[in-house]
């Protein structure tokens, strides 16, 4: 017997098919191939003309950073043809910072970072992308995530400046997939521009399309805010045969189905389990994430007279329910304890680490960006 799809799988198959009708034309195919400089006494410095979208390759930081940054841009530059490019950027955490919530005073929370310093990081990006859903920035991805460059190679360079490195081939490896260099990378915007060129025009007449049969959908959230306590990150295909694919076989909630799907199932099973308990949940979904928001509220907070936000009680207590907690974790047999944040789950879906206000609808996850000759330009 055929299976139906639901109202979430027939508006994510139309938003694959729309994703890949508004891909480059033909004829870009067969665009000649422009070298890419790679000039070994040049830096290759990160503007506000790249971009907009990047993929975030590799951060270093401490003495040699900048070299070994510079090593990995020629490199991609040289060897793989990508244009590459270096941002550095100073990172302070000697100072106290305001937290969420209040003392028992009535204070806002002063709070200081566990590792109390101050330092530059230099972070290599490859580009440019014209939008997030560009049809060669999934296959770049993809390559950078696989490649194993020389610059980053442990054994040939005797030491290395990138940040996590350790870290992230342990859980790789943990995890049964190649423990890459680059495993980590992602695509995000240029962070030179100004917040306001990614800032949408409206909800994306298709992201509502999406969500108008969503029974607990966000959009039919009463109040001005609500709290994001889950988000899950789906992958468009761009993959004109798998779209076909898609379009031809049932969308298996259980793990066949696109990653698109499942992440929005994994939002899905969560508000109606929230909603089960008594919980005032919500779901939203666009075209590459779904997220779960608890609550309704008509403000977030108060002004003081200092000009800072003083929170909302109700929403201080959805954010501290739902926040993860901290654990001492030993994360193999003899390594020293260490201290981790451990996020909650609820009907085997994890929770957000740091639960976050948000506004009706969730504007930052739109996705009709401002056009590309606005000043300037992620």
């Amino acid at each position: 017997m055929m299976k139906t799809r639901s109202p979430i799988a027939a508006s994510l198959l139309v938003l694959l098919m729309s994703v890949c009708a508004a891909a480059a034309p033909p004829w870009m195919s067969f665009v000649p191939f422009r070298k890419v400089e790679a000039d070994p006494n040049k830096a290759y410095e990160l503007t506000e003309q790249n971009g907009p979208w990047l993929i975030m390759c590799a951060a270093f930081a401490g003495e040699g950073a900048a070299r070994q940054a510079h090593d990995l841009v020629i490199e991609l530059r040289r060897q793989h043809g990508m244009k590459a490019y270096v941002v550095n950027q100073h990172y302070d955490f000697s100072e106290a910072v305001e937290g969420i919530g209040l003392t028992k005073e009535g204070q806002p929370k002063r709070m200081r970072h566990q590792h109390n310093d101050e330092f530059d990081e230099y972070a290599v990006l490859v580009g440019d992308f014209e939008s997030v859903y560009d049809p060669t920035a999934e296959k770049t991805l993809d390559q950078l995530k696989s490649a194993d460059p020389d610059a980053l190679n442990v054994a040939k360079r005797k030491m290395t400046t990138q940040r996590l490195v350790t870290f992230r081939r342990y859980v790789r490896t943990r995890s049964g997939r190649p423990a890459g260099t680059m495993g980590a990378a992602f695509i995000t915007r240029n962070p030179l521009l100004p917040a306001e060129y990614f800032a949408p025009k409206g909800l994306d007449p298709l992201v509502a399309k999406m969500n108008q049969e969503v029974q607990y959908s966000l959009l039919k959230c009463p109040g001005k805010y609500s709290v994001k306590v889950g988000s899950y990150r789906g992958k468009v295909t761009l993959d004109q045969k798998e779209v076909e694919r898609l379009e031809s076989q049932p969308l298996d909630y259980n793990g066949g189905g696109s990653k698109l799907a499942e992440a929005a199932e994994k939002a899905h099973r969560l508000t109606l389990a929230l909603r089960q308990a008594g919980v005032e949940a919500y779901e939203f979904h666009d075209r590459h994430e779904s997220i779960v928001t608890v609550g309704s509220f008509a403000d977030i907070g108060r002004a003081r007279p200092d000009g800072k936000i003083e929170i909302n009680p109700a929403v201080h207590q959805v954010i501290q329910s739902y926040a993860a907690e901290s654990q001492t974790v030993v994360e193999r047999p003899g390594a020293l304890p260490q201290t981790a944040l451990v996020p909650h789950t609820f009907a085997g879906v994890p929770f957000d680490i740091q639960p976050v206000p948000v506004e009706v609808p969730q504007i930052s996850i739109a996705t009709q960006y401002a056009p590309r000759e606005s000043l300037f330009n992620r």
